[in-house]
């Protein structure tokens, strides 16, 4: 029997995260991505404390399409995470492709001054 999709994603997503941890110098910049809004957020695993966060919902002049509004949103969080004199991220893709809104979110937030 085939894995329904969302299973299909938490599998790929609990392998990602046996690999990927983030620290306060290094956090993890986590995508959720729903069929709406696409959220992100910089994550220190060690404390278990998400330091910044970021989503379509709370940019109230973003336009354009999906993929235009999650640019903006990783441009949004990276200018934050540099004002907090964060500049290195380790990303996390949540178990979807690294294709359309995640990739436009990763493409703003490098623009923004991330690296990663």
């Amino acid at each position: 029997m085939q894995a329904k999709k969302y299973q299909r994603r938490r599998k790929i997503r609990y392998s990602i995260r046996k690999k990927i941890s983030g620290t306060a110098d290094v956090p993890r910049l986590s995508v959720f991505r729903s069929n709406k809004q696409i959220y992100a957020q910089l994550i220190d695993d060690e404390q278990g404390h998400t330091l910044l966060a970021s989503s379509s919902k709370i940019l109230t002049d973003a336009s354009g399409n999906k993929s235009e509004i999650a640019k903006e949103v990783g441009l949004d969080l990276a200018k934050k995470a540099v004002e907090k004199g964060i500049s290195t991220v380790c990303f996390d893709r949540g178990g979807y492709l690294y294709h359309g809104r995640v990739k436009a979110l990763a493409e703003g937030a490098r623009e923004g001054g991330l690296k990663f």
